[in-house]
């Protein structure tokens, strides 16, 4: 436990969890990953990419060149992705199925416990099985502020809902940075150590009442 007079809270906008692909809740690490941290172990393979940002589209395209085949599953017939890069991607050899979806995975056996061999790829209804021996999962992120919920702050669409002085609605418990909130909020990392810095000086004025919120310039002392 940490005692102190008041608390300063700059999470981000909290925890960050990859978006899940309900159909591969069984996969994880065998076959499905959220992230491509290397290429090599994709060398050969059937490789399925579900998703249609710029992480789907730049993650296909880095794999075409090295595995045996590269199929880009998304939803919709838009896509999220820099246009400079879906060029790119819809120019190579990559598959793309739109308005579609993975509803499941399985092994040469049908099953789910031996390594993956196939996907079953849904377009409007109509389910086929394409040979896959891996699966990314690029469909984004969620984020939780966790236990920052139940602490009693007021909150705003996952955001701390602060005041000017970067107060929130608890006493002595001040917020800076992407996790506020307030009318006029401008996300961005200039604005989110101007009000670290506003919330500092208010945080001082509430532990030495004889403090001034501004703390004048330096060139001012003697």
């Amino acid at each position: 436990m940490v005692a102190a007079k008041t608390l300063i809270i700059t999470a981000g906008i909290g925890k960050f969890s990859p978006r899940p692909l309900p159909a591969a809740a069984d996969w994880i690490g065998r076959g499905v990953e959220f992230f491509v941290p290397g290429f090599a172990p994709y060398a050969g393979k059937d490789v399925v990419v579900v998703g249609g940002g710029d992480s789907a589209f730049d993650w296909a395209l880095h794999l075409e060149p090295i595995a045996r085949s590269v199929t880009l599953v998304h939803r919709r017939d838009a896509f999220r992705a820099h246009q400079r890069t879906i060029e790119q991607v819809e120019a190579s050899s990559v598959e793309i199925v739109t308005r579609a979806e993975v509803t499941a995975l399985r092994d040469a056996d049908g099953g789910s416990t031996g390594p993956l061999a196939e996907v079953e790829v849904t377009v409007e209804g109509d389910a086929k099985a394409r040979p896959a021996q891996a699966v990314v999962a690029a469909l984004g992120f969620v984020a939780d502020l966790g236990p920052l919920q139940q602490w009693g702050l007021e909150t705003h669409r996952r955001h701390l809902v602060v005041d000017p002085a970067m107060r929130t609605n608890l006493p002595r418990v001040f917020a800076a940075g992407d996790i506020t909130e307030y009318d006029g909020k401008v996300r961005l990392i200039a604005v989110g150590f101007g009000e670290a810095a506003t919330a500092v000086n208010n945080a001082a004025v509430v532990v030495d009442p004889t403090a001034h919120v501004f703390p004048g310039h330096s060139s001012e002392g003697g």
